[in-house]
């Protein structure tokens, strides 16, 4: 029975070092590759095949230089204005967070830029607590093993904007006719407000609350020095 249970743990540590290793390369490898997939681009193809509907993936890689400075610089305001300084996870948002809930008020997220990219590129969009521990993993991975300018690419080329639509590229074509180096800041901060409610929202016919959004996140781009923030990568 001892000699039994040896060779099952045994089984189990070979496997999970199998596991590291094989995941490790995998994100060292991304580190050059250019993206035409993710998996919650797979997800949302089984969704649709589920429902039994035909659901077509628009997107289209483009390198760091291809990206509107302003584009990059919107999502930033909107959704990690720590990003350049953070090994990951942003403390401080954590910690306001969880004292914002247990205050009485909703737990809200306090997902970086990196968890998220972690997420949309090699998990699912449940909350188990499965996919956060994964979750946490590969964001430790990208955020030792790339650049923070790679995994701001990388996130910009493979986030949800519509039904089908990821990426900037895509994204910039369908909501305003022009290429991802041609957003203007009002585009580029209308693309980054619907970013918590992508098949939802509209950056084309922006309701009150994007709209709100926006100017918002115009501000706070202002606020962060323009697009020469962008150094700090």
């Amino acid at each position: 029975m001892r000699n039994w249970g040896r060779r099952v743990a045994r089984f189990l540590g070979l496997a999970l070092l199998g596991w590291v290793g094989l995941s490790v390369l995998l994100v060292l490898m991304l580190r050059v590759v250019p993206l035409g997939g993710s998996m919650v681009m797979f997800e949302r193809k089984v969704e649709a095949w589920r429902a039994g509907e035909s659901l077509d993936i628009r997107q289209e890689w483009r390198p760091w230089d291809a990206l509107s400075p302003q584009a990059k610089l919107a999502v930033i305001a909107a959704e990690d204005q720590r990003f350049p300084v953070h090994h990951g996870f942003d403390l401080v948002e954590l910690r306001r967070a969880v004292t914002a809930s247990l205050n009485g008020g909703d737990l809200r997220g306090a997902s970086t830029l990196s968890q998220q990219t972690a997420k949309n590129l090699f998990l699912w969009t449940d909350r188990s607590w499965v996919r956060k521990g994964l979750e946490a993993w590969f964001t430790l991975l990208i955020e030792m093993l790339w650049p923070k300018e790679r995994i701001l690419e990388v996130y910009l080329n493979i986030a949800e904007w519509d039904d089908g639509v990821f990426g900037l590229e895509a994204a910039s074509r369908h909501y305003f006719g022009v290429s991802a180096s041609q957003l203007s800041v009002v585009q580029a901060s209308r693309l980054a407000a619907i970013l918590p409610n992508p098949r939802g929202w509209s950056a084309s016919r922006p309701g009150d609350h994007v709209l709100r959004r926006s100017a918002w996140i115009r501000r706070q781009m202002h606020n962060l020095g323009g697009p020469a923030y962008l150094d700090r990568l």
